[in-house]
């Protein structure tokens, strides 16, 4: 079986086994360990956990969704992709054009209040439905800021030569790989000190760092923080997909994913789910197919990029902290 989900596995039971119990934001609680690291080899699979169920079009829809530069809900919800839903909703119930139920800390009563948790779902639906379908109500409540996308396309900046410019940092960082491949600047960065603070989720994964060596490429990246249950399987396969990507646009091959994790936390009800994960079987890796015929790393859509031979355990449900 695959070494590179063994380390994972190893770094959970770890953080069970070490971590220090924390407060945190969302009044959860944490199991918390600071400077973690992985290594994957990519050579040797496509690194999607398989001690539970990843699911792989989610991962595909949100980079595809970064790579347009887009940071509104919309075409996340086209693809029936939730993962951001929770921070628009929430900045709909508290606003002054909200007038359902009350949704004060919807995320914790949603868990605890079978009632609550229908009327928490009703409003839910009315809100995904507004925003596929109503531009007004899109445009007002389905942006959530300087996220991911917006950073790596279009970070905004004065410049000596106009009031107000923007930064590609995609495209100039494919031009740098084919131009200057020993470089030891080909950096994405997705944390701006002015304004990613005021998004309602603040960039977790912050830095990326791509090194070119004996024909292939790598990439290094740190997160300031990561729940290791829920979203830390997605960062792996995302940032393992965006190297492929990467790499089929330079004539790379790709090398080593290598993440670095500030906060390395388990949610305190997230526990159960931990353990059970660290109790199962391994499958072997499956493999990566991207489109050979996809020309800019801009063009790639969610038929142009599969996971083959792709065997699991089920998922496992566990609450997201809001």
């Amino acid at each position: 079986m695959s070494k590179n989900e063994q380390q994972y596995l190893n770094l959970a039971q770890k953080i069970l086994n070490e971590g220090t119990l924390k407060t945190d934001r969302t009044g959860t609680g944490t199991y918390s360990l600071f400077g973690s690291q992985m290594r994957f080899n990519l050579q040797e699979g496509f690194p999607l956990l398989t001690t539970k169920k990843v699911y792989f079009g989610l991962i595909k829809s949100e980079l595809l969704w970064f790579l347009r530069g887009d940071n509104n809900i919309r075409f996340l919800l086209q693809h029936k992709n939730h993962i951001w839903d929770e921070w628009a909703f929430k900045n709909w119930v508290n606003s002054d054009q909200y007038d359902g139920p009350d949704m004060t800390n919807f995320s914790h009563r949603a868990q605890a209040d079978e009632q609550f948790a229908a009327i928490y779902q009703q409003q839910k639906e009315i809100f995904i439905d507004k925003i596929l379908n109503d531009d007004d109500f899109m445009e007002a409540f389905g942006y959530i800021g300087d996220v991911y996308g917006k950073l790596w396309r279009r970070w905004e900046t004065k410049s000596f030569t106009a009031d107000h410019t923007t930064i590609d940092q995609v495209s100039r960082l494919i031009e740098q790989i084919k131009t200057t491949p020993d470089s030891r600047r080909l950096i994405l960065t997705a944390w701006n000190p002015e304004t990613t603070p005021q998004a309602p989720l603040p960039s977790c994964h912050v830095l990326s760092q791509f090194y070119v060596a004996d024909g292939k490429i790598s990439l290094q990246l740190y997160q300031r923080s990561g729940d290791f249950f829920l979203g830390v399987p997605f960062n792996i396969a995302s940032y393992s997909l965006l190297l492929h990507m990467v790499a089929a646009q330079t004539g790379y091959e790709v090398g080593d994913f290598i993440h670095t994790i500030g906060d390395t936390h388990i949610y305190s009800n997230h526990v159960d789910q931990v353990k059970e994960q660290i109790s199962r079987p391994m499958h072997d890796l499956p493999k990566l197919w991207l489109n050979p015929e996809v020309k800019s790393i801009f063009d790639y859509t969610m038929a142009d990029i599969k996971v083959l031979d792709y065997e699991s355990e089920p998922g496992i449900k566990a609450p997201v902290a809001v």
